[in-house]
Parts: C-alpha cells; structure tokens; sequence
C-alpha cells in the first residue's frame, strides 16, 4: 500500500527481476508501523539494493 503512494519507487520495483522483489518483500514482512514503512519504502533504492 505505502509503495503505491511512491509511484517512482513502484516503477523501479516493478521492474526488477522477481528475486529482487522478493528480497523487498521479505524485508517488509516484519514492520509493524506506518512510519516505519513508510521510511523503508523511501529508502528501498538508496540502501545497497538496486
């Protein structure tokens, strides 16, 4: 939901291949507050990941 608000975070996720979505997927599955998601969605491309 939050990466829907981040449409060039979106883009880049889209395509990516579906090991690399899934490596974000996982790191997603245990944050538990919206601001919480809401910064790693931000920083999803600029924390070593492509």
């Amino acid at each position: 939901m939050e990466m829907a608000m981040h449409s060039e975070v979106l883009n880049r996720f889209a395509g990516l291949p579906k090991q690399e979505q899934e490596k974000i997927i996982n790191g997603a599955r245990n944050i538990n507050s919206h601001d919480a998601m809401r910064s790693y969605v931000e920083n999803i491309f600029n924390n070593g990941m492509q």
